[in-house]
């Protein structure tokens, strides 16, 4: 076979630091956008994305094998610090927690976990982040 195919779709989560609410609404678009044009730029393809305040999901479809998967959340985590700083969009310094969570899904799970992202503000309002995170996978039903 002289192409390489991939079918891997990977939720990434992690947190601010000390979970502390630092992505407000008005930041939370440009941080997305910002966090999309990462991925762009690495030959992933994010499917869907969301900011909480205090974390960040995003469902991406792994395609550039070339990169492994620690070293594309690195990247993803040093460069969006960077932007969100030197763009002075919060008042003292932004920054990551360390350490993130990687789950895979099938092609068949891939539109409900999307649906999961995109409506994060409906989901926090009955499960906090640290329920949510230590109950993954379980609680992403299909």
């Amino acid at each position: 076979m002289p192409n390489t195919y991939s079918q891997i779709y990977l939720q990434l989560v992690f947190a601010t630091k000390g979970r502390e609410t630092r992505i407000g609404a008005t930041i939370k678009d440009d941080v997305e956008k910002y966090i999309c044009g990462i991925f762009r730029n690495k030959g992933q393809k994010v499917l869907a994305i969301y900011a909480n305040p205090d974390h960040i999901h995003i469902l991406f479809s792994y395609k550039n094998l070339q990169i492994t998967v620690p070293e594309l959340v690195k990247i993803i985590k040093t460069e969006s610090t960077n932007f969100i700083n030197e763009k002075n969009l919060i008042c003292g310094k932004f920054s990551w927690q360390e350490g993130y969570g990687i789950f895979s899904y099938s092609r068949s799970q891939k539109d409900s976990v999307c649906n999961y992202i995109l409506n994060q503000a409906q989901h926090h309002q009955r499960r906090n982040f640290r329920e949510e995170y230590f109950g993954f996978p379980e609680q992403v039903r299909y």
